[in-house]
C-alpha cells in the first residue's frame, strides 16, 4: 500500500474531492485526519473510509476534525491535534474549496470573505501550521488549485483570483523550502460533477459565448478521477515533483 502508516491531513473531507482523498488514501493505508466546517459530511466520510480500508486490507483509519479553515488559530489547532494524536504527519491536501460566480457589481464583501477566506487563507494556514512537521517527516502538501487560477473566466472573478493565488503560494513555498526536504505541489482541476459545482449558479441574463471557452469538450471529471491525481502527487511516486501545478482539466488549459 502507497500510504501505509503515513498520517495525512485532508481538508474539504466532507464531500466531493475531499471525500474520495480520504478514502482512497485509508484505503491504502494511510492514517486520515478528515478536516472540514461539515461534521455530518465527515461523519459519513470516515464510515466510507473505514468500509474501504478494511475491504483492502489496508490497515489505514479515519478520524475527524470539524474546523472552520478560514481561522488561523483553528487551523492551527486542527494540524496540532492531529499531530498530538498520531505522533507525526507525512501529508497535507488541501482540498476545502469555495466557489462564488457572478457579476462584477454584484460581488459583496460576504462572497469575497467567504471565498478567500476558505481557498486562500485556509490553505495558507493549514500550509504554515503542517510545514515544521513535514521537515520533520520529509513530508509533502498538495494543494488543490484550479483551471480558473491559471486563465481568464468571465463571472468568476473572485473565485479565480483566490485559485491563482493558491498557484502562486504554492510556487512560493516550493522555492523557500527548495534545499529542505520536503515537496510542496498543486494540483489543477477544470470542471467537477460535485456538490459545490452543482449548487453554483450563474446570473440568469449570462452571456454564453463568454462561458463558452471554459466549460471545455469534456463532460465533467468524476471526484474519483481528481482524486486519484492528489493521491499520486502525494505518494512517493512522485518523488522527482516539486513546485509542480499538475493541470487535471481535460484540456481546458492545453491550448
Amino acid at each position: 500500500m502507497r500510504f501505509t502508516d503515513r498520517v495525512a491531513v485532508v481538508t474539504g473531507a466532507a464531500s466531493g474531492v475531499g471525500r474520495e482523498t480520504a478514502v482512497r488514501m485509508s484505503s491504502e493505508g494511510a492514517i486520515v485526519v478528515g478536516v472540514d466546517v461539515n461534521e455530518a459530511g465527515l461523519v459519513e466520510t470516515t464510515d466510507l473510509a473505514v468500509a474501504a480500508a478494511a475491504d483492502a486490507g489496508s490497515g489505514g483509519s479515519m478520524s475527524i476534525r470539524p474546523t472552520n479553515i478560514s481561522e488561523r488559530d483553528a487551523c492551527h489547532a486542527a494540524i496540532a491535534e492531529a499531530v498530538d494524536r498520531h505522533g507525526r504527519m507525512d501529508i497535507l491536501a488541501n482540498v476545502a474549496g469555495v466557489l462564488r460566480m457572478g457579476k462584477v457589481p454584484d460581488v459583496t464583501q460576504a462572497d469575497w470573505d467567504l471565498v478567500f477566506g476558505v481557498n486562500v487563507a485556509g490553505t495558507f494556514w493549514t500550509c504554515q501550521a503542517a510545514i515544521p512537521h513535514l521537515l520533520e517527516s520529509k513530508g509533502n502538501i498538495v494543494n488543490v488549485a484550479s483551471n480558473a487560477g491559471l486563465m481568464g473566466q468571465a463571472y468568476t472573478s473572485i473565485y479565480s483570483s483566490s485559485k491563482a493565488a493558491v498557484v502562486n503560494m504554492t510556487r512560493s513555498l516550493a522555492m523557500q523550502y527548495v534545499k529542505q526536504r520536503i515537496r510542496i505541489n498543486a494540483v489543477a482541476p477544470g470542471g467537477i460533477d460535485t456538490p459545490m459545482t452543482a449548487g453554483s449558479v450563474l446570473p440568469d441574463d449570462v452571456d454564453w459565448k463568454l462561458v463558452e471557452p471554459y466549460m471545455g469538450y469534456r463532460k465533467l471529471s468524476p471526484p474519483a478521477w481528481i482524486a486519484n491525481v492528489i493521491c499520486f502527487v502525494a505518494s512517493d511516486e512522485a518523488a522527482a515533483m516539486h513546485g509542480a501545478i499538475v493541470s487535471a482539466d481535460g484540456g481546458l488549459t492545453a491550448g
